[in-house]
Parts: structure tokens; sequence; C-alpha cells
């Protein structure tokens, strides 16, 4: 059952209505806190590389994983046509509250909605994949969505350095990695998220018949990618 934990951290704090702490459980180290503003952030406290991201968004653009979005108001005031889409009610909720002007509350792994010309996932949106098995579908659900000339952007990055003193798993891919969120009294269930190299993203892309750009690369390893179908 999807317990909309993230939607109810991000509509207390939209409302100001007894905010308490998110929670980030793994299974390689203590909990982490997600600091819930992140999802509220403006133009000047964006990172650089989502900064470049949406200055190479273009035509109709879907926003996939919006959160309360933040990146879909700035596109939205530069006149670009936007859609923006999350899993999360009331995320769908804050973002209408905000300005939105198409927040739709959809999943991704069964939207059909065609005529975009820019997928963005950003905040590692590429993550909601799961695993290598799940990103090749993925990719091959995405693609009808695009006009021709379309584009996918999305960033993510390599996780590796989470093993420098220990060993790799040997049964999966070492950028999968296993989440729980927690808020109040609800948790969310263990839930699967990707990370990936850029090297083997651009493997899979290739045999997945998409064509592939860095367009930026930070100094920690994360990127920004843009992809294009061959």
């Amino acid at each position: 059952m999807f317990t909309d934990v993230t939607g109810r951290a991000i509509a207390d704090y939209y409302e100001q209505r007894s905010p308490a702490k998110l929670w980030i459980y793994n299974r390689y180290g203590p909990k982490e806190q997600m600091p819930v503003a992140t999802y509220f952030r403006g133009e000047e406290d964006m990172p650089e590389l989502e900064l470049i991201a949406l200055q190479h968004c273009y035509g109709k653009v879907l926003d996939i994983g919006a959160g309360a979005g933040s990146h879909s108001l700035l596109l939205q005031k530069r006149g670009i046509r936007i859609d923006a889409l999350d899993i999360s009610p009331l995320s769908v909720q804050v973002m209408k509250a905000r300005g939105v002007l198409n927040a739709i509350c959809d999943d991704i792994s069964t939207y059909r909605q065609t005529g975009y010309d820019t997928l963005l996932l950003l905040m590692n949106g590429i993550g909601l994949a799961g695993s290598i098995d799940g990103l090749k579908a993925f990719l091959n659900h995405i693609k009808p969505l695009l006009n021709p000339g379309g584009q996918v952007l999305l960033d993510s990055s390599d996780v590796a350095y989470l093993y420098e003193h220990k060993p790799r798993p040997s049964d999966h891919y070492y950028g999968e990695i296993d989440y729980q969120y927690s808020y109040k009294s609800q948790k969310t269930s263990w839930f699967s998220w990707l990370y990936i190299d850029y090297p083997l993203l651009a493997d899979i892309a290739a045999a997945q018949e998409w064509n592939i750009q860095m367009i930026y690369q930070d100094p920690y390893d994360q990127y920004l990618a843009r992809l294009t179908p061959a």
C-alpha cells in the first residue's frame, strides 16, 4: 500500500502545520535527515547542475517526480509549457497551491501521455527505476512519450565511495540501494533506489537505442546527462 510519507512532510512544511524531521533509513549506515526545505528551494539556492538542466529544457516539458514543484515553477515563469508529475497526492496539492498550473498525480511507470519535448528527472529522479533491469524497462517505457527531436535530462552519481572500506555487494549492482522514509509515526516500505555511474549508464543507453551526452559533472562524481532516441 502506498503511504504518502514525503507528501505529508512537504504539506506540513508548506502549511506550517507542526512540521517534523523527515528521516531516511538505509542498510549501509545510520539514518540521515532529509531537510524538507530542499523541496522548496528558489533559483538562488539550487546547485549549478540543476540550473544548467533547466537551461537545457525546451518545448513541452514533463517534470517527473516534481515534489513541491520548485523546478516546474521556474520553468513556468520562463514561459515553458510544463506538466509537473508526482505520485504523491499531497505533493500535487502543494504544487497547485504554489501556482503550478498543471500538476498531475500519477505514476510514471504507467503514465502514457505523449507529446513531450523534454523529460526532466532531477535530484537523481532516475533512481526511481530502482535497479539496472528497472532502468532498461524505464527507458523503453518513456521513449514513446517524446516527440521527434525530444530529450531526457537526468542526473545521477557514482556511489562507489560508499564501499571504499568494505567489499561491494556480490548479488547486485552497488548503486542499487535500499531506503525507507520515516516521518512522524509513518514509514514507507523499503524500496530500492538507483545511483548509476556514467559509463554504465552510457552502455545501457546504447543497448536500449539511446544517444547520450554528458552535459556537466561536478567534483563529486555527480553528473547531468542528456539522452535522445537513436
